[in-house]
This record gives structure tokens, sequence and C-alpha cells, in this order.
């Protein structure tokens, strides 16, 4: 941009309120001002994003351009690869959209800023998991990485957590879900009810667990506790000896033959089970539902034991400032009001504020996915395909039923540097 004298001036906030007070007629469109070449238009802001494939997705950023005007470059990764990159190419992102448990090794770090409270607009709609680890005022926290235990710092600059609720948030929430074991009903044979039934010798070289260590290793404590092989302290932050217990068990059971893969990618557990190579395995609940999409019976099945939770949100890069700050705190802004959030939902995920998501779903919708009811016409995914049939109710019933049994969150280990060694060698025996 350059002024009268040609003399240049750079993209500052003066500059951004000068075109924002120009520009008149303001509309509301997606829960967000759209339906004009908004400020960010005009400015050809572009914020570029990573994270994992759950959630940077194409839509989204086609939604963003359309209603703020403002170009999101987005790059997809695994966990592993998300936590490595938000450390060590600080610098390379604007947005960090990463997991709970991955911030817990970032935000000490000093690569991520964070969030005034006051500038987040739908900051009182968040769930309270994320305030305060509790769904409900009498729900008790689960174990693990619970994320109110590292969404808040007292003041910027500090690098460590807050123990209780501050102006300072580390990340603004956004997607959460309870995870549990995926199975093909119409090849295990029988009812499954515990995370221990993956162990059973009927379905030896037919079972699977998710390879990323953070998130394996939880999966691992459910089946071990629940096969009655150990009680842990807390499966989130496992003793050197609780690990090395963990870890021979799996490897005695590799070695049995029980497993038949180690996957990391959504792709990998579609295939697994689409094929009828695996009939019960750790799985994602978009996956189960990928797998439904081909006409192939699968279920996300609510185990006694209760679930393994997670959940993510959006940090902002420690070097933004001035309109690049704006910018990534109106798109923070518009991502929360609801238009994402639906669409998550509708994907098998949960939107961390579900007030601003339930105007973006339809009444059958909001019924099947958040409150377990009997769907009364046909459920589709977000690109409108079929993913349930009228009549059909979402595995696990409703969203408090299924988030009141979370029994930990994927978690970062005081140990964490030995559980993932010793992880590998399971997976290297």
């Amino acid at each position: 941009m350059t002024d009268k004298t040609n003399k240049p001036s750079g993209l500052t906030r003066r500059s951004l309120l000068k075109t924002a007070s120009a520009a008149a007629g303001l509309a509301a469109g997606s829960g967000a001002i759209t339906g004009f070449p908004t400020i960010w238009a005009q400015s050809k802001i572009t914020l570029r994003q990573f994270g994992t494939g759950v959630s940077n997705i194409n839509a989204i950023a086609e939604q963003c351009k359309k209603d703020l005007g403002i170009t999101l470059e987005m790059t997809a990764t695994d966990s592993d690869a998300a936590a490595q990159r938000a450390v060590t190419q600080p610098n390379s992102y604007d947005i960090a959209d990463i997991e709970y448990w991955i911030l817990k090794k970032v935000y000490p770090a000093g690569v991520i800023q964070p969030m005034d409270v006051k500038k987040l607009k739908y900051y009182d709609k968040v769930v309270p998991l994320f305030k305060n680890g509790k769904l409900k005022p009498d729900s008790v926290i689960a174990q693990g990485t619970a994320p109110h235990t590292v969404g808040y710092v007292e003041k910027p600059g500090t690098k460590t957590f807050a123990k209780s609720e501050t102006e300072w948030f580390t990340m603004m929430p956004t997607i959460y879900n309870a995870d549990t074991l995926g199975i093909r009903p119409d090849l295990v044979g029988r009812e499954i009810t515990t995370w221990a039934d993956i162990l059973d010798p009927a379905f030896k070289g037919k079972t699977a667990i998710l390879n990323i260590p953070s998130i394996g290793i939880m999966d691992a404590a459910m089946i071990m506790e629940a096969s009655g092989k150990i009680k842990y302290a807390d499966k989130g932050n496992m003793t050197k000896e609780e690990i090395d217990k963990t870890i021979a068990f799996l490897i005695e059971m590799k070695k049995a033959g029980q497993f038949r893969a180690f996957w990391k990618s959504f792709d990998e557990s579609v295939n697994l089970m689409a094929s009828g190579e695996v009939v019960i395995q750790s799985m994602w609940s978009p996956a189960v539902a990928a797998v439904r999409s081909k006409g192939i019976a699968c279920k996300y099945q609510p185990l006694k034991e209760g679930y393994r939770s997670w959940g993510g949100g959006l940090g902002l890069a420690a070097h933004l400032k001035g309109a690049q700050l704006d910018a990534a705190y109106e798109y923070i802004n518009w991502y929360t009001s609801g238009w994402v959030g639906g669409y998550l939902n509708r994907q098998g995920y949960y939107s961390a504020c579900m007030d601003t998501a339930k105007k973006f779903m339809t009444d059958d919708e909001w019924g099947y996915w958040i409150e377990g009811k009997a769907a009364k016409g046909d459920i589709l995914s977000p690109e409108g395909k079929v993913m349930e049939k009228a009549g059909a109710v979402r595995d696990g019933g409703s969203f408090e039923d299924r988030m009141g049994k979370v029994a930990c969150w994927n978690s970062v280990m005081d140990e964490d540097r030995y559980m993932v060694r010793r992880w590998n060698e399971f997976i290297a025996a």
C-alpha cells in the first residue's frame, strides 16, 4: 500500500482501521462479518496454519476466504511431526492447530504466545471441560493431560501453566472427541464390552493399535488395566516400572501374533477395517464413518471402562504482531462462530463452542450427533454423502454420555522420552 506521495507504508493497525471505517454496510453472514470486500481481503492477509489432517480441511480454508477474505494456507501432518515442527520451525507458521498433549511439549519452548481472553468473542461459550476439566459440576476429572491443566498461564512470557482459569489462554479449543475401539460387528462374532477384548485369542492376527507413541501408550494402558494386568497410579503419567511392564506385555502379544498392524494415518485404519484384515482396533470416529460410507458394517464400540479422549485448539505463533495478530484473532473468532463447529460435529467430532455450532446444524443433525436421538432422516456428511440411514442412533449415545465417560486424556508423561524409546523398541521387536 502507498499513500499519495508514493511513500511506502506497511500494513499497520492504523491503515486497517482506516480501511475498516471506509467499509460501509457491514453484513452478517456465517456468524462472521462478510458480504463485502473485507479489510482482510483488501490487505491480502495470509495466515499459515499447520496441524493434523483431522481439522486441516480444505473446506474450512475455502469458507474462511469466503467469509473473511483471509487466505488460509494449511499443511497437514501427523501428531509427532506437528509437535516437532511447532518447536523447530516457529517462523514457518502463524497458527498452530495442535492437540493439548502436544501443547505440553510446545508451549514451554516459547514458540506460542498466550491469548487475551477479552479478545476471544466466544470464550464464554467454551465448554467447561477446557476451563476446569469437568463436563458437569460433579464430574470426575480424567487422568492424563486434561486440556485445562495446560490451558492457562498467569501472564505473557510465563513458561509454566497456571493452576486455574486466568485472563491468558494458551490456545482456543476447537475440536475434541471420546475415542474407543472400532469393530466389525459382522466379523467379531460376539458382543464386545471391554478394552481387554482386543486380546482375545479368537482375534489373533486381526487386531491393530495406533502407532503414535503418546496416544498408542494410552490405548495400551486402557487394554492392560481392563485385562487386570496392572493398576496404574495414573495412566497418563506412568512410572518407568509401569512403562516397562506395559511394553513387555505388548511385545509378548506382538510376538504371539496378536496384532496385524500398527497404523499411523486415518487412511490406514480405514483400509485395514474395510478390507476385513482387522476386526477390532484403535480407531477414530470419522474413520468408522468412512468405513460405513462404503456400505461395510463398522461400529465405534462403547466399552465399560470408558473412553480415551483428546482435544485440540488453535495457538498463536510467538512472532505474530500488529495487523497479522489482529487477523489471527479475527480468524479464531470466525472459527468458533459456528460454521466450522457444525462441520466438525457432522464428522463425529465435537465443537468446543457447542452453542454457536448448533445454529449451523438441522434439528435432526443435532439430535443424532449431540443428543443421542434416533435420526429422523438420513444423516449426511459435510460433503453431502449419506453416513447413516434414518433410525440410526450414534454409537455411545449423546455428547454427555460419551464425554461423561472419559477415563483418560492423551498425555505427555514426565518419563516421555523414556516411554517413546521403549515404545519404539516394541514396534521394532
